[in-house]
């Protein structure tokens, strides 16, 4: 088994004092493999490639998350420093970016006007893009149209099938974490569930698992903090989904991982 942690925050203060610990453990003993940390903020871009620049085995996203966007774009220089960091030898993808309306839409101008800024970053440095998309998927699917040579990642998804398959056959990749076990998780399961059934399982190739840590950890440990060493549980019940082992699952992933990333002979 070879596990590849797509989306991950170990920059997040609640590793703080286990952090250097908690990852050579990860990577020696629970066979995670390598890990992308996403930044979510101006601060995370700097603390998300020191921790790469720290570990062999992790690389980083450099982006502002819609969260930060009002905030962080009040920065005259945001934009230089996320792109002066996906210019670093170990940053694979720009992200995590997009738009979240779950507290409302109070920020959605601002919001759409630093995704749309980060999405021509991606266009210029050839990078693949990290899509954080919640509560706004007509949004997200009109933004990421108006850059057709840019793809991605829409991370932990939680649209319909419909708007999977859209994005499947645009060429982009659909993530899934721990909320793949929560008992309320239907439609995320009809969603892997239409993957492997779209014509027989064509787009497998286009499937990643995250944590999302230390956020969103699945069952038995929902509501602790999450890592990589849980994937293993995102894989059996994602292994039950589609017929195969959870070894198969996690091999598959690995293996996407490394194509979306570009990190095919390199590592």
């Amino acid at each position: 088994m070879k596990i590849f942690d797509s989306h991950a925050h170990y920059d997040d203060e609640r590793f703080d004092g286990e952090r250097e610990e908690l990852l050579k453990a990860l990577h020696e003993t629970e066979n995670v493999k390598y890990i992308v940390n996403a930044a979510s903020s101006l601060a995370s871009v700097e603390s998300s490639k020191k921790l790469a620049e720290a570990h062999d085995f992790v690389f980083f996203a450099s982006g502002v998350h819609p969260e930060a966007a009002d905030a962080d774009s009040k920065d005259a220089d945001w934009e230089s420093v996320v792109e002066s960091a996906a210019s670093h030898p170990k940053c694979v993808a720009v992200g995590e970016i997009g738009l979240d309306y779950y507290y409302g839409k109070e920020t959605e101008d601002i919001q759409k006007v630093v995704f749309a800024k980060q999405m021509e970053i991606a266009q210029r440095r050839c990078l693949p893009v990290v899509i954080h998309d919640r509560e706004a998927h007509a949004d997200c699917l009109s933004m990421i149209s108006d850059f057709p040579s840019v793809h991605g990642v829409f991370h932990s998804y939680s649209g319909s099938f419909e708007m999977a398959k859209d994005l499947l056959k645009r060429g982009w990749y659909i993530s899934f974490n721990g909320i793949l076990t929560f008992k309320n998780a239907r439609k995320t399961v009809e969603v892997l569930e239409g993957i492997k059934d779209l014509e027989n399982g064509k787009y497998l190739d286009r499937v990643l698992v995250e944590t999302d840590c230390p956020y969103l950890a699945p069952v038995p440990f929902r509501g602790k903090t999450n890592h990589s060493g849980y994937i293993r549980y995102v894989a059996e019940r994602a292994a039950e989904i589609l017929g195969v082992t959870p070894d198969d699952f996690c091999n598959l992933t690995y293996n996407n991982a490394c194509r979306f990333f570009k990190l095919e002979g390199r590592i």
